[in-house]
């Protein structure tokens, strides 16, 4: 018999709300961390992007949250204003009956509302690290009283150049405190973090479990490298894509490709989004995408790291990332909640040797959409202009039957 979250002990108030929002038996994630949660233990969780850790989170800290005190009990510090605001509303939902509520300070807001806001009491406060310390140095803001500390996504933040403000803020928790870390890899600074300011944490690593989700489908495409737009344009007009988004490596190669698919598709709504929009801007563009105005979404890492984009059908990888742990962040955006999804990279010559280390993690033989990379030692390398390519037949993609 399959576990349940009844068989946490969990309030009646918390189970009710996990019911109407569809939540039905717990991920790995949350089976493990949930008990280790409610006991107090500090805790690092290493899980693979889209696999509920912020669930497996918010639920245990929902059920300790005791709403007759009007202080802040939990501290969420995440990387960036996006993440901030989708982790406050799902602490909101799944504390709703409760009475819990929840909270998001970030940049791009006015501080002075947000701090009215405070003033009428918040039980668990979502911060990016910037905002935060702004209003711990003013200070605006009474963390004397918190009894979790959460650093989610933690590699990211770290990869950002937050060490010394995640230093900085673990520092001010003078007070006995629960600290507890969710990443999706352990870089050897994570390490040192919780060796500095966690009491003998408990690991948990389900990276090692699971290569990739049976949901999702990992393909790919061998193109040249000066028709990587083409390639791309047209794939989302061939295969039946509800909702994509589109992985660059620069801000310039966001605004160009996005630029080329308005260009090349007929696709309803395309945009873009990288952080360096104005906070609002990118407010507007990622509410249109969860509204399903926006039909593909060309994007960078940062912005999209976190998010959970429910109607995400497909993700297009149109630069390889150099590690497997970036492939998987992105990967990850789709084939959420047990959706099928799928991933498609695009391949060119250069990327052939970054591919090798994400076919191993994957644990998978490469499935190429058209013909796969020539052997080298099949025929001499030669250069292939761009003529010579346009005389050799269309690429056919097959499109799925309804």
């Amino acid at each position: 018999m399959s576990q349940t979250f009844a068989h946490f002990g969990l309030d009646e108030t918390i189970l009710r709300a996990l019911q109407e929002m569809g939540y039905q038996s717990p991920s790995p994630i949350q089976q493990q961390a949930i008990p280790l949660i409610l006991q107090g233990a500090d805790l690092v969780a290493l899980s693979q992007t889209g696999s509920g850790k912020t669930a497996a989170c918010a639920i245990p800290v929902c059920h300790r949250v005791q709403t007759s005190r009007p202080t802040i009990q939990a501290l969420v510090v995440v990387p960036t204003r996006e993440l901030s605001l989708q982790y406050a509303k799902e602490v909101q939902k799944i504390g709703r009956c409760k009475g819990v509520k929840a909270f998001a300070i970030c940049g791009g807001e006015s501080a002075s509302l947000q701090l009215s806001k405070l003033k009428h009491g918040v039980h668990v406060l979502v911060a990016t690290p910037g905002r935060l310390i702004d209003f711990i140095y003013s200070r605006s803001i009474d963390l004397s009283r918190v009894e979790v500390l959460v650093l989610d996504e933690a590699d990211e933040m770290l990869g950002m150049g937050f060490y010394e403000d995640l230093e900085f803020i673990m520092g001010c928790l003078v007070h006995p405190h629960q600290t507890l870390l969710f990443s999706a890899t352990m870089p050897e600074v994570i390490s040192r973090l919780a060796k500095t300011h966690m009491r003998q944490p408990q690991e948990l690593n389900l990276t090692k479990e699971s290569r990739s989700p049976e949901n999702i489908t990992h393909q790919f495409l061998y193109c040249p490298h000066h028709l990587r737009d083409h390639e791309l344009a047209q794939l989302l007009q061939t295969l039946e894509v509800q909702q994509a988004i589109v992985f660059c490596h620069s801000r310039f190669q966001v605004e160009k490709v996005c630029q080329a698919l308005k260009k090349e598709t007929h696709i309803r709504g395309v945009d873009f989004l990288h952080a360096g929009l104005q906070q609002n801007v990118r407010s507007f563009i990622t509410k249109k995408f969860r509204a399903g105005k926006i039909q593909v979404l060309v994007a960078t890492d940062v912005v999209a790291r976190g998010l959970d984009f429910s109607a995400l059908s497909h993700v297009f990888i149109y630069q390889l990332p150099k590690d497997p742990e970036s492939y998987v962040h992105r990967s990850g955006r789709t084939g959420r909640y047990d959706k099928s999804g799928t991933v498609i990279s695009l391949v060119t010559d250069q990327e052939l040797n970054l591919l090798k280390p994400i076919l191993r993690h994957l644990q998978q033989e490469p499935i190429w959409l058209g013909a796969p990379p020539p052997v080298a030692h099949d025929k001499p390398k030669q250069k292939t202009t761009s003529f010579a390519y346009r005389q050799k037949k269309p690429r056919v993609y097959t499109k799925k039957k309804t």
